[in-house]
């Protein structure tokens, strides 16, 4: 047998990484800045897309007053402004997460840069 000292220092695998960089505060600033947009906006997008289901529900009278004579009335309005607010969100969303949330996960993604896909962690 060998009485060699073998290096006892552990070696760090690409799970080890990846949950470091989990608890970073750099991770943490991410999160926060993800959540900082994604939370408001869908109690926005909630709220107004409920106001039109009990509008619907519970003020018919005032959905179904016609505009300006034509066969359009508030309902309709309202319904195609929920398409229009959903690509308004999306749109504002890839702004916001171009400038705020893309660059910080740039960083993070550059530090972990070493480990590569394959390396990474299963589950």
């Amino acid at each position: 047998m060998s009485t060699e000292a073998r290096d006892t220092a552990p070696t760090e695998t690409p799970e080890d990484r990846y949950l470091a960089m989990q608890r970073s505060p750099e991770f943490g600033k991410l999160r926060k800045s993800f959540r900082g947009f994604v939370f408001p906006m869908t109690v926005a997008f909630f709220v107004w897309y409920a106001l039109y289901v009990i509008l619907s529900a519970y003020a018919r009278d005032f959905m179904s007053i016609r505009i300006g004579g034509s066969h359009i009335n508030v309902a309709l309005i309202f319904g195609l402004l929920q398409f229009v607010s959903t690509f308004l969100i999306a749109w504002l969303y890839a702004r916001y997460a171009s400038q705020k949330v893309d660059p910080l996960a740039d960083e993070i993604h550059a530090e972990l840069g070493e480990v590569s896909p394959d390396e990474g962690p299963r589950g």
